[in-house]
């Protein structure tokens, strides 16, 4: 039943959204990446930024301690590309990525801000145009999806379809007016909202949290947008074994507990109705509980689950996932038991 009521009335609320209208008045806007020993993802995927089609942006790059050739590589684009402008962290402070983005937001040219990670590609020349649309007098947050690039695999299923979930949460969560969070790779504010909000300052001691604490933090039901377009997708390449990916979904994870006690209560519920469903129905088969009303409330709450992940996954374009997804759900449950008992133990704490 509680499956229910999340697939069939809360998740639903991205699965047959309509398209957002967006903004006609293109707005200039400082697009702001922090970097940490990049150089090669630098050179692979900053022509692509600076190639978008936006009539007016600044690019401003952020060396935060490489010891790299970053901050070269990061000079030599500045010198070919009067719109990029480079900042350095100095050793001393470098690690807290919190404070790198900071610096680059004091050094913004313009209200309006986007960010982005320098492993990440944008689908298209569009992306900045149409993610910077989305702001209007009301809304001055913005939310996109970070999807992963798609590679043979049973892991990179496994990450896809765990960033497709997240994404359908955290969408349907914004159009239902209780926001919660954001990716950090894909997303947009004003300096006005930071400002006010006093930056990263409620969390600034947490390696974690520059997207979803923040986006909990300053969101309101209605000053946030979303848009699920194709050409405001942000790529990025995913893991390629399973203990970097676990270790990365250990970082993700350290900012929970601070989130607000209602997002706290609604994702602790979803997740452990989740994990609570498949023993339940094992331990009542054996226990002689009547099968048949066993197997219609499977058959229910499956039907809720495939009649609102077909469209959410259309829209995010990952619909080849659809024929694994009960394999693939039954399997991150399990590997998100893994990482919550292993975070008990010791929180990782590098970036």
């Amino acid at each position: 039943m509680i499956q229910t009521f999340y697939y069939g009335f809360l998740l639903r609320r991205f699965s047959f959204a309509a398209k957002q209208q967006t903004h006609s008045k293109p707005l200039p806007v400082s697009l702001i990446i922090s970097c940490r020993n990049e150089a090669e993802n630098l050179k692979n995927n900053l022509p692509k930024i600076i190639q978008q089609e936006h009539l007016l942006f600044e690019i401003i790059l952020i060396d935060d301690g490489s010891t790299d050739t970053t901050w070269a590589i990061m000079e030599s684009f500045k010198q070919e590309n009067p719109r990029i402008k480079v900042l350095k962290i100095p050793d001393s402070h470098s690690g807290n990525k919190k404070k790198a983005l900071a610096l680059g937001i004091a050094q913004a040219t313009y209200e309006h801000l986007f960010f982005t990670d320098a492993d990440c590609v944008p689908n298209s020349k569009n992306w900045l145009a149409n993610m910077a649309a989305c702001f209007t007098t009301d809304k001055q947050l913005v939310l996109g999806y970070g999807p992963y690039k798609k590679q043979p695999g049973l892991l990179n299923k496994l990450i896809r379809y765990e960033t497709l979930l997240t994404a359908w949460q955290y969408f349907a969560y914004a159009l239902s007016g209780i926001p919660y969070m954001g990716v950090g790779r894909n997303m947009g504010y004003t300096k006005s909202l930071f400002t006010k909000a006093k930056g990263f300052e409620r969390h600034l001691e947490l390696h974690s949290g520059d997207d979803d604490l923040f986006v909990s933090q300053v969101s309101t039901d209605t000053n946030v947008a979303v848009t699920w377009q194709n050409q405001t997708f942000m790529y990025s390449e995913p893991k390629s074994n399973f203990a970097a990916w676990i270790a990365q979904k250990r970082r993700h994870i350290t900012t929970a507990t601070h989130y607000k006690p209602l997002h706290k209560l609604m994702l602790g519920l979803f997740y452990s109705s989740q994990l609570l469903f498949f023993p339940l129905f094992i331990g009542l088969s054996v226990s002689g509980f009547a099968i048949d009303k066993l197997l219609y409330w499977v058959f229910i709450r499956y039907f809720f689950y495939y009649v609102n992940i077909i469209p959410a996954a259309k829209k995010l374009k990952e619909t080849d996932l659809l024929i694994w997804a009960p394999f693939l759900e039954l399997y991150l449950i399990v590997m998100q038991l893994r990482i919550f008992t292993a975070n008990l133990g010791q929180k990782p704490k590098e970036w």
